[in-house]
């Protein structure tokens, strides 16, 4: 047992709290960062340090792999490191090459003060050595954001969407993620000083310091087209429905239909129940806790929305850890489910309903050979075009005539929708609406 170490260095909170986040993420692959970041010990801290906090840990996540690439340069060592020593040299890393504001003494001493207290005093010279190389090279090193992500997601995507628009996905993952704006109600509300959405006449995208106020609540503008996608109807279904920003755009475009809104999870569903009871809009959503690959309900739904479970690879800008845990062979687990869930929820459907299942991943296995699979096993199952659909939601009002444009040219294809992260200032959804025929 090492004795234990005295230093008259003190690591701020704000560092020691992005250290503790990231090794309780290297540790299990059941955390996520926004739930750690919104924890007790993170919103006990002031605003500045929760602020830096959430700076460092997200930094760090999106960063790792090209981080990792740089440090491996000047480490003399070929067995793994602990997995402090190499959060506090990512730490470190991180805060020399990627943030300008932060001294370069105050990121190193730190990262070797870490290193120490978390019980490696042993390294801490090599820690210091490693980020000394780093800081003295900061002029010639850069951080690729294509080398940010595993280079089997960049060649799938180069040959899916090509080689421009996979760097503008890369590129896009890399910074944090504009907040789009949901407008709940229609009017009431001084938006006319907010900058516009990208596409939604009822999104609006706050700036660097702007706070959500009364009547808007925070949903990515990608989320609130696939449910406006979905359209109207009488009778509703949202089949894996939590956290409930779709489902709640959906109550607020069909105040007079009956919503029934399904999860697998308990905790996810409560929370959602709780969320509905604040606005009279939705507080008469039925939720019911169910497994969406075998609904307990009759074909009577003339409107559905499947949002199924996926990869998250469109959304890897405000999770990116998914990119190091996630790997090519999951999908094909991934897509089994979801076709499982499409069949479901097609089972459910009325006879001339519409169906739209939709992703937030960029991946033909979880989104177009999922449909494909549908089509070829349910006969009276029909494609319709989401071209059509946006064309009579620009009628409606709600799409603005550049955003349907923009959508048109670029989230369009043989049919399906698909909107990619630097294409679009938005996350990366899949849709496709279906029919009973």
């Amino acid at each position: 047992m090492p004795a234990p170490h005295v230093s008259t260095i003190r690591v701020t909170p704000a560092r020691m709290a992005a250290f503790r986040v990231l090794l309780a993420m290297e540790r299990s692959s059941n955390t996520h960062s926004d739930d750690l970041l919104r924890a007790p010990a993170i919103e006990s801290l002031t605003q500045a340090d929760r602020n830096l906090t959430t700076a460092l840990v997200m930094g760090v996540l999106r960063w790792q792999l090209a981080l990792d690439i740089i440090l491996a340069r000047h480490l003399h060592r070929k067995s793994p490191l602990e997995d402090e020593v190499a959060i506090a040299l990512r730490l470190g890393a991180w805060q020399l090459l990627g943030m300008d504001r932060i001294p370069a003494h105050a990121a190193l001493a730190e990262s070797v003060e870490l290193t120490k207290v978390s019980g490696h005093p042993f390294a801490s010279g090599m820690v210091n050595a490693v980020l000394r190389r780093v800081a003295e090279n900061r002029s010639v090193l850069t951080l690729d954001p294509v080398r940010a992500h595993p280079a089997w997601m960049i060649e799938r995507w180069n040959r899916q969407f090509g080689t421009d628009a996979g760097a503008s996905i890369a590129a896009y993952d890399q910074r944090p993620p504009p907040v789009a704006m949901r407008l709940r109600v229609a009017d009431g509300i001084d938006a006319e000083s907010m900058q516009s959405g990208a596409f939604l006449t009822r999104a609006r995208r706050l700036s660097d310091g702007s706070v959500a106020r009364d009547g808007m609540r925070i949903q990515d503008e990608g989320s609130q087209l696939i449910a406006e996608l979905a359209g109207g109807g009488v009778r509703i279904l949202d089949c894996c429905a939590a956290p409930g920003g779709k489902t709640a755009i959906l109550a607020e475009k069909n105040p007079q239909a009956e919503i029934t809104a399904c999860d697998i999870s308990e905790s996810r569903l409560n929370a959602m129940r709780r969320s509905f009871a604040r606005e009279p809009l939705t507080s008469k959503i039925h939720c019911v806790l169910a497994d969406a690959t075998d609904l307990p309900f009759r074909d009577d739904f003339d409107l559905i929305l499947c949002d199924a479970p996926c990869s998250g690879t469109g959304t890897l800008a405000r999770n990116p850890e998914i990119k190091l845990r996630f790997v090519a062979s999951d999908l094909q687990r991934q897509q089994q489910r979801q076709i499982e869930i499409l069949r479901s929820a097609y089972r459910v459907l009325a006879p001339g309903g519409r169906l739209v299942y939709s992703t937030c991943s960029l991946e033909p296995e979880e989104n177009r050979m999922v449909v494909a699979a549908l089509l070829d096993s349910e006969r009276t199952a029909r494609l319709l075009d989401a071209g059509e659909r946006l064309t009579a939601m620009l009628a409606e009002g709600s799409l603005h005539p550049h955003g349907a444009q923009l959508l048109r040219e670029s989230a369009l294809r043989d049919g399906y929708l698909q909107t990619l992260p630097g294409l679009l200032p938005c996350d990366g959804f899949f849709a496709a609406i279906l029919t009973r025929s």
